[in-house]
């Protein structure tokens, strides 16, 4: 299915870097005025919506949710097979640089735009899958006042929607309800830049930093190949090149030396077209899955140059983080 134009100005935008832009009330003549607090983010313009929690709590989505607080918001589905993954694993590495704050003064949410199959136990089961820890919440509801949240918060897009498609918009909202300054942001941004985000410019820059920094120990910046860009944007949310954690695996496998290790067909229709590979069963893409909690490659729509320009990074990569290793053993 053809996407609309203002889909792929989005894509195109998200892949050109970072865009944040205040968000602006949904237009409808119905939209009530400021109810006098010190921003007009507030309860006359946000619904009070009831949702339902991965764990079967009902909450209000003003009340309990976002009131006071700083938060990030996206909207998913657990049928995703291509973007709905990646957004998550992108959220799950900024949980995790955010470290304990998420649930004390930053909170998470993905609410799903298919509630008639997201029940809460099909949330829970993907909230394991994907490692998510607290602080962050899935939930679902009623499908009228879902669209009603997705347009009030301006992830809602006209003529995108059928009924049965499950595209939509591919951004999440992050803010301070509190202070009334809200943006939109690509779900693929580095995962450092979202973490800031919500941990210093959305607090004002009120958290003191316990780290410091000088030029002596900044590091050499390089710039980027096209297949590396691909590898930041589209990859790594899942995956790393040379794991530099031991026991922190990623959600897919490290791919230091993947080239090496795969047969170079597999690996070109793996990355053009895992879902039909996972469809067929066949035998090494059904095994990743098992062996990988049951998390399915997504399919991320890549091109043959991407692919090869992709290969190549990877290639490259691994090269040159196995070149000291080898010199270490020489004599």
């Amino acid at each position: 299915m053809a996407l609309s134009w203002r889909v792929l100005l989005a894509l195109t935008l998200f892949a050109a870097g970072t865009h944040y832009w205040p968000i602006k009330p949904a237009e409808s003549a119905q939209s009530p005025a400021s109810d006098g607090a010190a921003t007009p983010w507030g309860s006359s313009y946000f619904p009070n919506t009831p949702l339902v929690t991965q764990d079967g709590k009902t909450v209000r989505f003003f009340d309990d949710l976002i009131k006071d607080k700083v938060v990030a918001i996206n909207f998913i589905f657990t049928g995703c097979s291509d973007s709905c993954p990646v957004e998550t694993a992108r959220l799950r590495q900024v949980q995790k640089i955010l470290g304990d704050r998420v649930g004390k003064d930053i909170f998470l949410y993905s609410i799903s735009i298919d509630p008639y199959n997201d029940t809460p136990a099909t949330l829970k089961r993907y909230a394991e899958k994907f490692g998510i820890g607290p602080g962050w919440t899935l939930l679902t509801g009623e499908p009228e006042a879902i669209e009603q949240l997705r347009r009030r918060l301006g992830l809602y897009i006209e003529g995108l929607e059928n009924g049965r498609s499950r595209d939509h918009n591919l951004s999440l909202i992050i803010g301070n309800q509190a202070t009334g300054r809200w943006m939109k942001a690509s779900p693929f941004e580095s995962p450092y830049i979202l973490a800031d985000r919500l941990g210093n410019s959305l607090h004002n820059w009120k958290q003191a930093s316990a780290t410091t920094n000088d030029y002596a120990s900044a590091p050499q910046i390089r710039p980027p190949s096209s297949g590396e860009q691909i590898f930041r944007t589209r990859c790594s949310s899942c995956h790393t090149v040379g794991n530099t954690e031991p026991g922190q695996p990623g959600i897919g496998p490290d791919l230091l030396g993947v080239t090496q290790q795969r047969d170079p067909s597999w690996l070109i229709r793996w990355l053009k077209e895992p879902d039909q590979m996972l469809a067929e069963k066949e035998p090494l893409a059904t095994l990743l899955y098992e062996q990988y909690n049951r998390l399915a490659m997504p399919n991320m729509r890549l091109g043959d140059t991407e692919i090869t320009a992709l290969i190549t990074y990877l290639q490259e990569e691994t090269a040159r983080i196995q070149a000291p290793l080898a010199d270490r053993g020489k004599p």
